[in-house]
């Protein structure tokens, strides 16, 4: 895992190192789900944490971007004083090739199933 060499640079796992099931247990969560699905959309683009509103405290917002990031899911960056994420969508499908795109055709379906936004 690339570690932090200062507090704003933050640790992620190199590609070798991510793990299915560390990926499988990120994307199990609602939040979490909903986070991976915003910045598909906006594929390739640095989003701040403000962007996403979850329904949920600060602590437990930050608490999910930090499974997503150290899961290998997302790459967090500083930018000033924004922390923004990115989906790490090229490692993810060289390593899992079709899962990123299956699951969030999944969500997809769920979320128009259940009348869900997001």
């Amino acid at each position: 895992m690339t570690t932090a060499a200062s507090s704003r640079t933050l640790a992620h796992p190199e590609p070798e190192e991510i793990r299915l099931d560390a990926v499988l247990h990120a994307l199990a969560d609602p939040m979490r789900m909903r986070i991976v699905r915003d910045l598909a959309r906006e594929e390739g683009a640095e989003l701040a944490c403000s962007h996403f509103g979850l329904p949920v405290t600060k602590s437990t917002s930050t608490h999910h971007f930090r499974v997503l990031r150290e899961s290998g899911v997302i790459r967090q960056i500083y930018r000033g004083t924004a922390k923004l994420s990115v989906l790490r969508r090229d490692d993810l499908d060289a390593l899992f090739p079709a899962l990123l795109d299956s699951v969030l055709a999944a969500a997809a379906r769920e979320a128009e199933r259940l009348g869900a936004d997001g």
